[in-house]
């Protein structure tokens, strides 16, 4: 089934957060992930959330999700990420 990572981003270092957002995309394209969202306008309807730049990454499972966060590949730009924002992260299980 069908897993999905979804990010609150808070970039406070815009020029840094290029090469994240530059190099990412094909490190999850490699374990089958495809953005469904990725900082378009939000809306909130409910509650006081207040988010930043939105995003949602369906991957095939959640193990292909877990396989991309965990990656050397990816913990390269994942340092990046974190000394030019900060982030709220989790991982969704889809329904069967």
């Amino acid at each position: 089934m069908a897993a999905y990572l979804i990010a609150d981003v808070d970039v406070f270092d815009a020029e840094a957060f290029e090469e994240y957002k530059r190099d990412v995309p094909a490190t999850e394209q490699r374990c089958g992930g495809r953005y469904l969202g990725r900082g378009g306008a939000a809306k909130v309807l409910e509650g006081d959330w207040e988010p930043h730049r939105l995003v949602i990454v369906e991957f095939p499972d959640m193990a292909a999700l877990m396989g991309w966060y965990n990656s050397p590949e990816y913990s390269r730009l994942k340092a990046i990420r974190e000394r030019c924002a900060r982030t709220r992260i989790i991982a969704l299980e889809g329904i069967a």
